[in-house]
C-alpha cells in the first residue's frame, strides 16, 4: 500500500471516530438535554401555580376557582403555532391537585377526581417535604406515550395542605428531538466529508511530493540527469535539498577519482612520447630526425591539450542535470550548419552528403533542400557539437569518394536524426564500449585515432534534451549512428 493511501486512511480514521464519538455523544444527550430543559419549565409552572391556588385549597373553593375554571377550558383550545419549524396544535399540560391525604381534587382533564394519588412519588414525595417528580407510561410498553409530572407543595403558613402537579407528555417535545438530532447528523456529514477532502488534498499534496523525490532519487540512482524538483519550503523539501547535497559529494567525490585514474592513464602515452623524443633532442642527429622527433613532442603536446580541453567540456555536460536556456531549435537549418562546418575536411577525402529518404539507403543531391522541417527545444550550440562529433566519425570511416547519408525523420513523437557511412563498421569486440571514455577505433586509413571523447559527448547532450543516442552496423554494411530528440507536443 503507497504511503500517501496509507496517510489517508488513517486521517480518515481517526477524523471518523473522533466524529462518530461526537455525534453519537451529541445525539444520545439531545433527547435528556431537552428533557432536563422541560423539567425546568414545569418545576417553575408548578410552583407558580401552587401559589396562585394555595388561598382556594385552603378555603375549600376549587371549584369555583376561576383560575382552575380557565386551565380546564384551555387544555381543550386548538393552536396553530410554528415552533423553530415543529407545528404545535394543542396545550399538553395537565394539572392535577390533591389534598393533603393524596386524593385528586381537581383535574384539568376531569378524568381523575376522587381517585388516591397518594403513592405515586411526585404526590408522596411532595407530601414529606421533598421534590416529587415521575414519568409514567400512558400505555404500557409505549415509550412515546411517557408524561412527565413535576409537583409542587400548596403551602398555608408553612404547612403542607395539597399538592399541585403539572404534567406534560414528552411526545411533545420529540419533534425538537428530532429536529435537533437531524441537524446534527446532517451538519455532521457535512463535517465528516470536508474533513475527507481535506485530508485528499494533504494525502494529494504530500504523495505528489513524496512521489516527485522518489523520481529524482531513482532517476539519480539510475545514473540519470535529473533536476531536483521545485517541492516549495517545506520539510520535504528541506530533505530534498539535503538528499541533492549529499548526491552532489557522493558523485563528486567518486566522479574525481574516476577520471583522476582515467585520465592518468590516457596521459601516459603521449608524455611517455614527449619524454623520450625529449631525451633524444638532446644528442646529435641528423636535421631530418630532429624535425622527427620535434614533430613528435608538438603533435604529442598538442594530443594532450585537445584530450584536456574535450575533458572538461565533457566534465562540466556531466555535472550538468538540465538545460538552463532551451530554445527552438530548426533541425534542417542546423544540419546544413554542420555540413557547412565539416566542407574542407569532406572535400580532402572526397566525400559528399546527401539526404535520403527514411529508410531507404537512397541518396539525394542537397544537403539541407531534403530535410523535413523539424523544431525542437534545446541548445543549438549543443546540439551542432554534436552532431558535428557523429559526422566527423563518419567521415572518419567512410571510403573515399563515398556517399555519407543523413536522414532526418519522425519516430514516435522524437525527431530522429541518423547518419550512415560506408565504412567497415563495428567491430564485434567493440560494440559494448562505443561510449566509454577515451575509447577509440583505429582509422581504417591508419589514421591517429581519437581522444574517445566524442560519442560520450554526444550521450550528454542527447540526455540533457530528454533523448538518445544510438550506434550499430548498418543493415547494408558501414554504421549508422542515430540520435533521437523528442519533438514539443504541439508538433
Amino acid at each position: 500500500m503507497k504511503i500517501g493511501l496509507r496517510i489517508l486512511l488513517g486521517y480518515f480514521l481517526v477524523v471518523g471516530l473522533a466524529a462518530w464519538f461526537l455525534l453519537n455523544v451529541f445525539v444520545v444527550e439531545v433527547k435528556p438535554g431537552v428533557r432536563s430543559a422541560m423539567e425546568d419549565t414545569l418545576v417553575d409552572t408548578a410552583e407558580l401555580l401552587a401559589t396562585v391556588v394555595a388561598q382556594d385549597v385552603r378555603d375549600g373553593k376549587l371549584t369555583s376557582s376561576a383560575l382552575l375554571a380557565g386551565l380546564r377550558g384551555d387544555a381543550r383550545r386548538e393552536l396553530s403555532i410554528r415552533i423553530s419549524g415543529v407545528l404545535k396544535h394543542k396545550l399538553d399540560y395537565r394539572v392535577t391537585i390533591t389534598d393533603a391525604r393524596g386524593i385528586v381534587l381537581y383535574d384539568s382533564d376531569g378524568q381523575d377526581v376522587g381517585k388516591d394519588y397518594s403513592r405515586w412519588n411526585d404526590v408522596y414525595l411532595t407530601l414529606q417535604g421533598k421534590y416529587g417528580a415521575r414519568s409514567t407510561r400512558a400505555v404500557e410498553g409505549d415509550e412515546r406515550s411517557t408524561v412527565m409530572h413535576v409537583a409542587a407543595p400548596i403551602r398555608d403558613q408553612g404547612r403542607i395542605i395539597g399538592v399541585l402537579t403539572v404534567g406534560k407528555p414528552i411526545a411533545s417535545v420529540q419533534g425538537f428531538v428530532e429536529r435537533s438530532q437531524r441537524k446534527i447528523l446532517q451538519r455532521g456529514t457535512v463535517l465528516l466529508v470536508l474533513s475527507l477532502l481535506i485530508g485528499l488534498g494533504f494525502a494529494w499534496w504530500l504523495a505528489r511530493s513524496l512521489r516527485q523525490l522518489l523520481h529524482y532519487v531513482s532517476e539519480a540512482e539510475a545514473g540519470r540527469k535529473v533536476r531536483l524538483p521545485d517541492l516549495g519550503n517545506n520539510e520535504i523539501a528541506t530533505l530534498a535539498r539535503a538528499l541533492e547535497s549529499m548526491r552532489s559529494r557522493l558523485e563528486g567525490k567518486e566522479y574525481a577519482e574516476q577520471l583522476m585514474h582515467t585520465l592518468a592513464h590516457e596521459l601516459k602515452s603521449p608524455i611517455a612520447a614527449i619524454q623520450g623524443a625529449a631525451e633524444l633532442l638532446t644528442e646529435h642527429m641528423p636535421p631530418a630526425e630532429f624535425q622527427h622527433f620535434l614533430h613528435t613532442i608538438l603533435s604529442q603536446n598538442a594530443r594532450q591539450r585537445q584530450l584536456i580541453d574535450r575533458l572538461l567540456v565533457l566534465v562540466r555536460l556531466e555535472q550538468q542535470q538540465g538545460l538552463d536556456g532551451a530554445e527552438p531549435v530548426e533541425l534542417g537549418a542546423l544540419l546544413a550548419s554542420v555540413a557547412a562546418d565539416a566542407g574542407a575536411r569532406l572535400a580532402a577525402r572526397g566525400l559528399r552528403i546527401a539526404f535520403g529518404a527514411p529508410g531507404s539507403g537512397a541518396a539525394g543531391s542537397a544537403v539541407a533542400a531534403a530535410a523535413p522541417a523539424f523544431s525542437v527545444r534545446g541548445d543549438a550550440l549543443l546540439l551542432r557539437q554534436a552532431l558535428g562529433n557523429l559526422l566527423d566519425n563518419a567521415i572518419d570511416f567512410a571510403p573515399h569518394g563515398s556517399a555519407i547519408v543523413i536522414t532526418l525523420a519522425r519516430v514516435d513523437g522524437c525527431a530522429s536524426i541518423a547518419i550512415s557511412d560506408n565504412g567497415p563498421g563495428i567491430p564485434a569486440y567493440a560494440q559494448e564500449r562505443l561510449f566509454e571514455r577515451f575509447y577509440s577505433l583505429p582509422r581504417p586509413d591508419g589514421g591517429a585515432k581519437s581522444t574517445g571523447l566524442g560519442l560520450p559527448f554526444v550521450r550528454e547532450v542527447a540526455a540533457l534534451h530528454g533523448g538518445s543516442v544510438s550506434v550499430q552496423n548498418g543493415g547494408q554494411g558501414g554504421c549508422v549512428a542515430c540520435l533521437l530528440l523528442p519533438l514539443p507536443l504541439s508538433l
